[in-house]
């Protein structure tokens, strides 16, 4: 027994190992073509494009281990069903089961790997890829000077040249703005007919080798010299300077476009950079968070639905209370000033009766304008609690995930198994397509869940485990067909039940004929 499970996997491991860095290899490519620019036009170094390679494939690890899973189960499987060795076991007295045991002690480890790796590994590899990808992304741009073009990237610096010929520059124009450029405007300008540009060997500094130029420069003194302008305001009168060169240096620093490594704390609150732990305690607090803003929506919903009484015009004031005569309707007395008054049956009495044309323009626009706050204030408060509902449900998915992706794991064995047992044929031809097909299956019904659990339309439990409740029968079904020596996938079984079914088909179109003749 000990050389079948050594047979069964040295048969696995091969196809493992490849198709895990297959998958991670897929997955990173699909990083790269999304932010090839942004790799690309930042001019990172070997160093940083390496941590961010390895960051990356940690976090697409588990991802890939169910398709892993998956194909290599069904590629051994399938070879030994292939080259007979499955019918030689079974005729020796070995059931499929126990052939699959080594297998399935295997499918069990790598599941609770999962588990560790999901809980340890990914959210450190999570944080510290993420906060990478974030500093390279707000880095700024390799400097690129093109023709006739400003060029403002640098800090206090417009450079601009009409000609570029290789490394040489001609007809530069360069700006030198003041801290406070804004309110004095450019007081320096370089004009140069032909220059150089690079940078020193620490790559801190970009130097201009300018020939043939001149560099004005206005002086301003502040505490004399100053005219007033048509508006009124003052304009301090300044002195100009030129100075004529014919080889120039200009040095200019280049610590902007270095690449600065934000604090990782600031990234730490998502919900991917946390453990299990971590996710439970802040998954109760959001929960209590959002049932105080719950509980608080009445109380400072209120301020919306107050019931003011205006005081009317008076002719009388006598101990603090007006008396309105009406000509011809019923005088209201109110208080001498406007207070709210509590609801109840005594108000609709109020209401009936008939009010001044005086009053019904400014009670209609109070009322609209009441109303329009009131239907502000539900729909501000109603998007608030979305929000806030959506974050309870992210944390709570990604609890559960911890669990699912570990889970899958073992499921992709019980599909894999069984089918490369059904169908027979190993290799990467079958196999592959299969695979594929149930991991697109599981890919899609994984974010399927994860929508309908975000926006709050199933239980957030239903949406994590949706995946894995619907394969996993279908991984007992095939397990249990393989047991029975099923021939599920072989034509000749579908070509013989469809020729059935013609026959039967044809014998009851032939009883009804008859029996319409007799």
């Amino acid at each position: 027994m000990k050389k079948i499970d050594k047979l069964v996997l040295k048969s696995f491991w091969g196809p493992f190992v490849l198709t895990l860095c297959v998958v991670v290899f897929i997955f990173l490519m699909r990083l790269m073509m999304f932010y090839i620019d942004q790799f690309v036009s930042k001019d990172v170094e070997f160093a940083v494009f390496g941590k961010i390679i390895f960051y990356f494939s940690l976090i697409t690890i588990p991802i890939a281990l169910p398709l892993a899973i998956l194909l290599s189960s069904l590629m051994t499987y399938g070879n030994l069903g292939e080259f007979f060795e499955l019918t030689a076991l079974k005729s020796a007295g070995i059931s499929l089961t126990r052939a699959m045991r080594p297998l399935l002690i295997v499918a069990t480890g790598i599941a609770i790997f999962s588990f560790w790796f999901n809980n340890k590994v990914a959210p450190w590899a999570n944080l510290k890829g993420y906060s990478l990808l974030w500093d390279i992304k707000s880095s700024k741009a390799t400097l690129s000077i093109k023709e006739g073009i400003f060029y403002n990237d640098l800090p206090g610096y417009s450079i601009k040249a009409d000609k570029k010929d290789g490394e040489t520059l001609r007809g530069l124009v360069i700006y030198k703005h003041q801290e406070n450029g804004l309110e004095t405007g450019n007081r320096e300008i370089i004009l140069a007919d032909s220059g150089r540009m690079f940078t020193t060997s620490d790559k801190q500094y970009l130097i201009f080798e300018l020939y043939n130029g001149n560099d004005y420069t206005e002086y301003t003194d502040n505490s004399s010299n100053v005219s007033y302008a048509s508006n009124g305001s003052q304009n301090s009168l300044g002195k100009f300077m030129r100075n004529g060169f014919e080889h120039y240096k200009l040095r200019i620093s280049l610590e902007s476009f270095g690449l600065k490594r934000t604090d990782e704390q600031q990234f730490e609150y998502h919900e991917y950079m946390k453990n299990l732990s971590e996710l439970a305690t802040l998954t109760d607090s959001l929960k209590q968070e959002l049932k105080t803003s719950l509980a608080n929506t009445a109380n400072t919903s209120r301020q919306y639905y107050s019931y003011q009484f205006k005081q009317p015009v008076v002719s009388a004031v006598t101990s603090g209370t007006a008396s309105v005569p009406s000509s011809g309707t019923a005088a209201v007395t109110a208080p001498a000033t406007p207070t709210a008054v509590r609801a109840g049956k005594w108000i609709d009495s109020l209401l009936a009766r008939p009010v001044d044309a005086r009053y019904q323009g400014e009670i209609q626009d109070m009322a609209l304008s009441q109303a329009r706050n009131m239907l502000s204030y539900a729909e501000s408060n109603q998007t608030y609690l979305k929000e806030k509902a959506k974050t309870v449900n992210r944390y709570e998915l990604e609890s559960h995930h911890k669990f699912t992706q570990a889970i899958s794991c073992f499921i992709m064995f019980l599909i894999g198994a069984p089918l490369g047992a059904i169908i027979k044929k190993g290799g990467f031809g079958v196999p592959v397509l299969v695979s594929i097909l149930f991991f697109i299956l599981l890919y899609v019904l994984t974010l399927t869940g994860d929508k309908y659990a975000k926006d709050g339309l199933i239980w957030v439990p239903a949406g994590a485990w949706m995946a894995n409740v619907i394969l996993l029968p279908i991984g007992l079904y095939l397990m249990k067909q393989a047991r029975n020596d099923s021939r599920l996938f072989d034509k000749d079984v579908y070509i013989i039940w469809w020729g059935r079914m013609k026959k039967r088909y044809v014998d009851w179109r032939t009883g009804r004929i008859q029996a319409k003749m007799a």
